[in-house]
């Protein structure tokens, strides 16, 4: 039998696999002394109040000091949060963490004039604002700002909003609460007989067993705890959908969809052309569940089957030292400079911290500020080649942000959720090619072909569905429909239905599903997922048969931060994500995956 490994602890973990972050604050003091430097700036707003009409130079003043206290403060939590993420068992950088977030809350309310007060400044004048020369660099800025004049009310009333928001967050925090920290979701046995507690963090692992028993006792014992509690989940996600009506309709937007779109200036047709798009082409998705159950060997087909592993006790080791020349031959069509940018990040200016040590947040991510570099948070193993694909997408994330910090300005240079997942998924995808074609066995073929199908699957098909699914709900609660568990678990069962065809046989208690996604409760999020996938698979097929032009464009894009609108910049790259064509390219590459492993098990 295994006998569990703990994880060391950090000061065992050597200096070079330890993220630097040194260029932001070497020892605590000088953090400290910024921030109580940053804390006394916080008065500064108040004289501020009352001015921004006056004259160009006036509004200048105070966008320039705004933006001065906002990079302080991004600095001070970046080194904050990155620390207490080393080990959470810490009690000094968990106070640290602790009073920047409470710092940024009291800069929050300082600042929150601003807008209200420059909606108030009339539009003529406004207009001759904008010609100036001394607002010159803050004109896309404020472009931005105005264009919710008609959904920016009075000062007084968006105080009232404002004061309203914390409320708001009541159904959220319960469900998080009640998911995360309340419900037990009960115990299975393995295969080996012994007793494992069902958790979040265990539940795909479960769902990968080959003992079918397994697989069946974790879906039917954790879908019961749900059951039991299905009405409390209910109220909860019918009070999120009614709060994000109201705060709809005090803004003046037609819709809750209208709303969450408007901010990045997303036309509502690429909502509906990534919905009608999947629909479309369901046949492929159908076909691959087809090929799953005859390779399992089944009568029929569950969902607690659409998890397992095609190929067995897959074997794989790779260092992290290893892993890091693949991801560079992988990406070698993205040019010299992002490989020599990317190496020399990844090896000797440590933007990553590597392993998994006591205390230490699990998962993986990019994060930084504009001061800093692009840091990287890893539990790599060299076990798992799931560790290599992670390391290959932050490392997306963090060229992204290295490339749109160099070449913006601090107003300009972060880029939105729309197309944060581009150049990740971008990586992986070059990943998976690469690998495949450095001749492998049969096996291995079959599952990175398998893992890229499941990939489509999960952020494709299924963030299409949920998106879709919160379609419904929300146009329900805006005709005054009710939102009760029996009219939630019967629209999602319409959904699934759909989705999945007749290829696998639908529990009832898979309807329950739809109360226990977290996303739900940060409403039209989820497509963006699949815009991103499909955005990322069109312009690596460019950039793969464009030569320099495709490849100078795609770099253009990974500079331009948030200096246009997200649909302006991909289509500045070569993609129209407003025409139904990009989500058409991943839907045909996902049928071509499906047939390729046709051929491959055949």
């Amino acid at each position: 039998m295994d006998v569990a490994v703990e994880p060391s602890n950090r000061d065992r973990i050597p200096e070079e696999s330890k993220w630097d972050l040194s260029g932001l604050y070497r020892e605590a003091a000088p953090w400290r002394a910024d921030f109580t430097e940053l804390e006394a700036q916080v008065s500064n707003y108040e004289p501020l109040r009352g001015s921004l009409g006056r004259s160009p130079d006036a509004l200048k003043a105070c966008l320039e000091f705004d933006a001065e206290v906002m990079r302080k403060l991004e600095a001070l939590y970046t080194f904050a949060h990155l620390r207490n993420d080393e080990d959470k068992t810490d009690n000094v950088h968990q106070q640290n963490y602790e009073k920047v977030v409470g710092l940024h809350s009291r800069i929050m309310q300082a600042r929150s004039f601003i807008a209200a007060e420059t909606m108030e400044i009339p539009e003529d004048k406004m207009r001759e604002f904008l010609e100036s020369r001394e607002l010159e660099s803050y004109r896309l800025h404020l472009e931005r700002m105005l264009r919710f004049r008609d959904h920016i009310l009075s000062q007084k009333e968006e105080a009232l909003l404002a004061s309203a928001s914390e409320m708001g967050r009541a159904a959220q925090d319960a469900f998080g609460m009640l998911d995360n920290a309340d419900m037990d979701y009960g115990t299975v046995k393995d295969e080996e007989g012994r007793d494992v507690a069902i958790t979040h963090g265990n539940l795909s692992s479960l769902f990968q067993k080959y003992d079918r028993r397994v697989r069946k006792e974790t879906f039917e014992t954790f879908y019961a705890a749900y059951k039991n509690h299905r009405y409390t989940y209910a109220a909860l996600l019918s009070g999120s959908v009614k709060k994000d009506l109201f705060f709809s309709r005090a803004r003046n937007h037609a819709s809750t969809r209208e709303q969450a779109l408007f901010d990045e200036n997303i036309p509502v047709e690429v909502y509906d052309n990534l919905i009608g798009a999947v629909h479309d082409n369901l046949e492929p998705l159908r076909k691959y569940f087809r090929i799953r159950k005859k390779i399992l060997g089944l009568d029929e087909l569950r969902i607690y089957d659409c998890s397992v592993p095609l190929v067995e006790d897959f074997k794989w080791n790779l260092t992290y030292e290893e892993a890091v020349p693949k991801i560079l031959a992988a990406l070698e069509p993205l040019g010299s400079e992002y490989a020599a940018v990317l190496k020399e990040g990844l090896l000797e200016k440590r933007w990553v911290d590597r392993y998994e040590n006591k205390g230490k947040r699990s998962g993986a991510y990019s994060s930084g500020c504009y001061d800093s570099q692009p840091f990287i948070l890893m539990n790599y193993r060299d076990d798992d080649i799931n560790s290599l694909y992670t390391l290959a997408h932050e490392a997306g994330h963090s060229m992204h942000s290295h490339f749109s910090r160099s070449h913006q300005p601090y107003l300009y240079a972060d880029y939105t959720i729309f197309v944060a997942e581009v150049a990740s998924t971008f990586n992986e995808t070059l990943i998976t090619r690469y690998l495949l074609s450095q001749n492998p066995d049969r096996d291995m073929k079959i599952y990175l072909t398998c893992r890229e199908i499941d990939s489509f699957r999960g952020t494709l098909y299924r963030q299409t569905m949920f998106a879709e699914f919160e379609q419904i709900v929300h146009a329900a609660a805006k005709d005054n429909q009710p939102l009760t568990a029996d009219v939630f678990c019967e629209q999602y069962r319409k959904l699934i239905e759909l989705y999945f065809g007749a290829e696998v046989v639908l529990d009832d208690a898979l309807s329950l599903e739809c109360f226990r996604i977290p996303h739900f409760y940060f409403s039209f999020y989820v497509y963006k997922y699949a815009t991103g996938i499909s955005a990322a698979y069109a312009l690596a097929d460019l950039v793969l048969s464009g030569g320099e032009d495709a490849l100078g464009k795609y770099l253009d894009f990974l500079k331009s931060g948030g200096s246009k609108y997200p649909i302006d910049l991909l289509k500045d790259a070569g993609i129209d994500m407003t025409s139904p064509e990009p989500i058409g390219t991943a839907l045909k590459k996902f049928a071509e995956l499906v047939d390729q492993l046709e051929t491959l098990t055949s």
